[in-house]
């Protein structure tokens, strides 16, 4: 039987009960507590990119770089359940706070993506998030079909962004705690947390494993 390998690198691991190879972990760039409560960018951020977001806090604990993004790659391209654990663990350890008394949110694919990959990458990083939070999973945003974002510039992700509703009216729960694997323009982010307000939501919390800093 082959050995388990690093979901970030693919580097056989040693005879540990590790998940992660030794310096992939070492490589990880956290973000830590001090970065903004509205873009989740460290500071300075001004002029804040989040100012005018739906949402009241977005947080994330990793920059999207490096050993990170490999995971966030073996999750959303492969499916693979460690890596969105891994993501997962730093959300419920950091967030805590953001997570108490809320109802878990996963941003919702494109459904023809969602056919061709044969999983939900968002829909596993919020059931990890959920086995460590006890938090519950409130599946209550649909998605209509957009372009393809992986690569697309700013205007094509902002216009791209608006295809969220409700599951149906009134549907949001009261406290939501959106989660996705990256935040990068936010307008996805934006996008959820203004349909979640359609439906309902007083307080929305935009989560992601990492975030994009350029």
């Amino acid at each position: 039987m082959a050995p388990p390998r690093c979901p970030a690198c693919l580097d056989p691991l040693p005879g540990t009960r590790d998940a992660l190879c030794a310096p992939c972990a070492r490589e990880l760039d956290w973000l830590g507590p001090r970065t903004c409560p509205r873009c989740a960018l460290p500071p300075p951020c001004a002029p804040c990119p989040g100012r005018r977001r739906a949402w009241d806090r977005s947080w994330s604990p990793l920059a999207h770089d490096g050993p990170a993004r490999a995971l966030v790659a073996a999750l959303k391209f492969r499916g693979i359940l460690v890596a969105a654990d891994l993501l997962a663990a730093p959300l419920a350890a950091g967030a805590a706070d953001l997570i108490a008394d809320g109802s878990l949110v996963p941003v919702p694919p494109d459904p023809r993506r969602r056919r061709r990959r044969g999983f939900d990458h968002a829909a596993l990083l919020a059931d990890a998030l959920s086995r460590r939070t006890g938090a519950p999973v409130a599946a209550c945003l649909r998605r209509g079909p957009a372009p393809r974002q992986l690569g697309a510039g700013r205007s094509r992700r902002l216009a791209s962004a608006g295809r969220f509703a409700p599951t149906l009216a009134g549907s949001a729960p009261e406290r939501a705690v959106l989660v996705d694997d990256v935040h990068t323009t936010g307008a996805t982010l934006d996008a959820c947390a203004r349909a979640l307000r359609v439906g309902g939501a007083k307080t929305v919390i935009a989560l992601s494993a990492t975030r994009a800093l350029g």
